[in-house]
């Protein structure tokens, strides 16, 4: 039976519990920080951007005070280092398989897992402000989702949810799943090392943030000067100094007097540099984004020695071209640098590689690479030598160097290099290394490992041409 008004009436309830539920409804309130940190995230993470680029614009280019700025570069690298144990975790309190979640959520997810168990953050407040995020970047319903899963999640302790994996009898998916690194860089570290206690030190030491490492340029700077401005002196290279805050704020950074390097990478300019001192040209085949071939080409300008660079892409070229001088950068393929009809008395190639001996710089390298990335690189590894080979004097010296430990692109492409041309002698670095520099020196090769020297584990090889 059907009532006169009684559709306007229902009408006017309909109306009454909308504007019920839209006043009881509030709009997603993140904070700023957190939504910086999930777009730089996902944008990595997602579409292969590099935290290291993205990072330091943003913060530049945001008004957040130190503490924030702290906050968002501690959740952002931290997360990305510690994703794989977070998906661990995760993965036992989702109703789904955690592969088929959507990439909204499992991003979401990680932040707050690495708030709850990795930060100075109160449960409550890692679980709430994580699910603003999600009710802002991906929606209410998938907000829901969030929310369900990191109540779950912060039931339990870290230990509590670790503890199953003290029990698994594999130690190479063991220390995975521990110290969130897939299982080839566990097993390629082993390989190396024969020692289980020195792959857990060596896997640690990669969830260990680095200090930024400033470099003095011979000619321009002095390791002094850095101290002078607050910086510590790097224990091994007499270039160096770490220094506990922005690089960008020393005047000797801005004005393009030092620089930012690696106390590794400077040991390799140091050694290759003493190694060729009468070296009259020397060139940096792989030289972006200039690290390297900054150092060297303050060495050899002091010296009165010549230096060319040589870089493939024009975007890093002009990244070298800023920082060696009155020096030419050359841009092309360094596998074509027999093009240029020059030979050298010193070389170094400096090769594309995995970047497993960076993985505490670049957190996000260790879920990039995987094992079928390296033939492609071993190949290209091989040709870069041939070429810088061919463009080397007779009395030359080639240095082959990589930032990374795993054989195949370290000892592996020496074997290689030694058995395809019986001109070449391999040299023992270890006269042009410091000499406090210890347990550094494997086969005649500089070999640094993070968790023993606190660099990054870079490798060098040095080779003279007889005939």
């Amino acid at each position: 039976m059907h009532f006169p008004g009684s559709m306007e009436h229902e009408s006017q309830m309909a109306n009454i519990l909308v504007k019920a539920r839209r006043d009881s409804f509030k709009s997603p309130k993140p904070d700023a920080p957190r939504v910086l940190v999930y777009d730089i995230f996902s944008e990595v993470n997602r579409r292969g951007g590099y935290s290291n680029l993205l990072l330091p614009g943003a913060l530049n280019a945001s008004n957040f005070d130190q503490r924030d700025k702290g906050f968002v570069t501690e959740l952002l690298y931290g997360t990305l280092r510690m994703q794989g144990r977070h998906d661990y975790i995760l993965a036992q309190v989702s109703d789904r398989p955690w592969s088929e979640v959507d990439d909204g959520i499992v991003d979401i997810c990680r932040l707050g897992v690495h708030q709850l168990f990795e930060m100075r953050v109160a449960t409550h407040a890692a679980v709430s402000a994580t699910v603003e995020l999600a009710r802002k970047v991906i929606g209410e319903s998938k907000a829901s989702f969030v929310n369900a899963i990191l109540r779950k999640v912060s039931a339990k302790t870290l230990e509590e949810w670790l503890e199953p994996v003290s029990l698994i009898s594999d130690p190479v998916t063991r220390l995975s799943i521990q110290y969130s690194h897939p299982e080839w860089i566990v097993s390629a570290y082993f390989d190396l090392l024969k020692d289980f206690d020195r792959v857990e030190a060596e896997l640690a030491s990669n969830n260990v943030p680095a200090m930024p490492t400033l470099v003095s340029w011979p000619g321009s700077s002095t390791q002094e000067e850095l101290v002078a401005e607050g910086a510590v002196a790097t224990r091994y290279s007499p270039y160096g100094a770490k220094f506990d805050g922005p690089p960008g704020s020393l005047d000797l950074i801005r004005h393009r007097k030092a620089g930012v390097q690696d106390e590794g990478s400077q040991l390799v300019a140091l050694a290759f540099s003493r190694a060729t001192q009468s070296a009259k040209n020397v060139l940096d085949l792989c030289a972006g984004p200039g690290g390297k071939a900054a150092l060297i080409s303050h060495i050899c300008d002091v010296e009165g020695r010549d230096f060319v660079a040589n870089e493939v892409s024009e975007a890093r070229a002009k990244l070298v071209k800023n920082v060696v001088g009155k020096f030419p950068v050359w841009v092309g393929d360094g596998r074509e640098i027999s093009s240029h009809n020059q030979l050298f008395d010193a070389i170094i190639a400096d090769v594309p590689c995995t970047g497993l001996g960076a993985l505490r710089r670049r957190p996000e390298v260790r879920w990039r690479r995987t094992v079928q990335d390296l033939r492609a690189l071993t190949e290209l590894q091989r040709e870069l030598s041939e070429a810088a080979i061919a463009a080397l004097e007779v009395g030359g010296i080639f240095g082959y160097a990589t930032c990374s430990p795993h054989f195949a692109e370290t000892f592996g492409q020496v074997k290689m290099i030694l058995k395809g041309h019986p001109e070449l002698e391999q040299l023992d670095v270890s006269p042009y290394l410091p000499t406090n520099l210890d347990g550094a020196v494997r086969d005649g090769c500089m070999a640094l490992w993070t968790s023993v020297h606190d660099t990054d584990s870079m490798f060098l090889a040095l080779f003279k041409k007889s005939v």
